[in-house]
């Protein structure tokens, strides 16, 4: 699941924000979360990947697609 960690780093970078702003954005406790999925160290739960999803506008199915 490392190529969903590059998405959210990808749609991070995008958007100029940090590891920080995006927890905040999110309403995750640490940044440090996000830095676990973005290295592939981890993977958002549904939940989580639900609200990654609607906050960058695209669909969960397009947030989930190995060919991203």
């Amino acid at each position: 699941m490392q190529k969903l960690g590059k998405t959210i780093q990808k749609l991070r970078k995008e958007r100029h924000l940090s590891q920080s702003e995006l927890a905040h954005f999110l309403e995750i406790s640490s940044q440090s979360k996000i830095s676990y999925w973005e290295s592939g160290n981890n993977v958002p739960d549904v939940f989580e990947a639900q609200k990654i999803a609607i906050f960058f506008e695209i669909s969960l199915e397009s947030l989930l697609r190995e060919d991203s």
